[in-house]
């Protein structure tokens, strides 16, 4: 089978050669400060923490007539593009982002090749503004490396790994991937022994997992599709995840690094708790890993039919769930039998609802109603005198939801006024059960002072 094509694209001098050189371990293409050293396409095989591809390092677009050589240069890299499986747009983290880089933006939106964007020369701390822009663009977070120094390799390879490995089909998420119908990616995680495999089968009508009093048998990601009232479902069960000073022999520390991929890879995760032995600490960090992940979660209490105290025990659960997971409250707590089947159907349309959510955009016009209900209902702080002047908010990406907020001074406001903005956004938005990302961005009009 003929390797998979990611080809890098961006503005000349973003060091797309550089993040090429380093993909492939050599020095193939020529690298230097001088912007159009790159003409011709240059192909090589990469390897990237055990992902295999082929490469494309082009040259930097320039919106230039087609009978010119960058306009020749430019023809290239869209045929480039246009052939890859997915594409690498590199921004310069430090310079910011600049005309060209939004002109090149606009042309990716119209192509059907994926794009994941770059924000390259990301080391330190001089290119944190120009990481904030990229989000503007509208391919999602970016993913910060440099390429000269070799960091972020990490991060890159989680950016590829839906596009580009085959092997990984089953546990696949792809951002554009937002239908309704299409098949809903549900991860099933939590500590050994929560019933976990014994839930999958009972969902499937079949013995499917093996399961047991025992902890542990489950170890790797096993992927099932299946379907619930005729819409498409693939569940992904985990091997358990216990506390890491209790992980100690290496097969055990695969199967967890491999459950922690299911919830890379999930749309929604359900969380399943022990009723009988009760929330405790491990579980709300495995719910703050899947938070932390962008992906919609929700808890589900196994083993009601023998719990005891079960009102006391529900309410106990739900305000520790509260005070512990204070940064996404209103995740749906629900109660389970994996043994009888009761409240699986629940559980099901939950995550569909729960999905639906995580995938929902709201229009710059409902967001800027809202926004200034809110800015009217709790002004924003003078800190030190000067006036905070929030302007607008924009959804950058769904799944998660994500927003930027613009304004003059709004990077000197309080962290607890961000977290009004996004309380109260939750609630007029129907976000509660679902992550939210939500940065600020002040101009950078050196005429935009507002005195005020």
């Amino acid at each position: 089978m003929s390797l998979p094509t990611v080809a890098i694209i961006g503005r000349p001098n973003v060091g797309k050669s550089t993040l090429f050189n380093r993909l492939v371990g050599k020095k193939l293409a020529l690298v230097d400060d001088q912007p159009g050293v790159t003409r011709d396409r240059r192909e090589g095989e990469a390897t990237l923490l055990g992902l295999d591809f082929r490469v494309i390092d082009t040259a930097g677009y320039e919106d230039l007539d087609a009978a010119t050589l960058p306009g020749r240069m430019r023809q290239q890299t869209e045929a480039a593009v246009a052939q890859a499986d997915v594409a690498l747009f590199l921004i310069d983290s430090r310079a910011g982002i600049v005309p060209l880089d939004e002109e090149i933006a606009r042309w990716l939106r119209a192509s059907s090749t994926p794009v994941v964007i770059v924000a390259n020369k990301a080391e330190g701390r001089a290119g944190e503004t120009g990481v904030i822009e990229a989000m503007a663009l509208g391919f999602g977070d970016p993913v910060q490396l440099s390429a000269e120094h070799g960091e972020g390799m990490a991060d890159l390879f989680e950016g590829l790994l839906p596009y580009i490995d085959r092997d990984e089909d089953a546990l696949q998420i792809e951002e554009d991937d937002e239908s309704p119908d299409a098949p809903l990616k549900l991860a099933i995680v939590g500590r050994p022994n929560a019933g976990k495999s014994t839930l999958v089968n009972r969902l499937l009508g079949e013995d499917r997992l093996i399961t047991g009093p025992e902890a542990g048998i489950t170890r790797d990601s096993i992927s099932i599709d299946w379907e619930w009232e005729g819409r498409s479902v693939r569940l992904i069960d985990t091997a358990g995840m216990r506390k890491k000073a209790r992980v100690h022999e290496k097969l055990e520390k695969l199967s967890v690094a491999d459950a922690l991929r299911a919830i890379d890879f999930a749309e929604v995760v359900v969380l399943l708790l022990d009723a009988t032995k009760g929330l405790e600490v491990q579980d709300l960090k495995i719910a703050d890993r899947v938070l932390q992940e962008g992906r919609a979660l929700v808890i589900a209490l196994n083993k009601w039919d023998v719990a005891e105290n079960a009102s006391s025990l529900f309410n106990g659960v739900k305000g520790a769930l509260e005070e512990g997971l204070s940064q996404a409250r209103g995740i749906p707590l629900l109660t389970v039998s994996a043994a009888t089947g009761k409240g699986l159907d629940v559980l099901i349309r939950v995550a569909f609802e729960t999905r639906e959510a995580w995938s929902r955009r709201v229009s710059t016009g409902q967001l800027n109603r809202w926004f200034e209900r809110a800015i009217e209902a709790n002004p924003p702080p003078a800190p030190g005198g000067k006036r905070i002047k929030p302007r607008y908010v924009t959804q950058v990406k769904s799944r998660p939801p994500s927003f930027v907020m613009f304004g003059t001074r709004v990077d000197l406001l309080p962290e607890s006024y961000r977290r009004y903005l996004v309380n109260s956004l939750r609630k007029e938005f129907d976000f509660a059960a679902v992550p939210v990302r939500f940065t600020m961005r002040a101009s950078k009009n050196p005429f935009d002072t507002d005195k005020g």
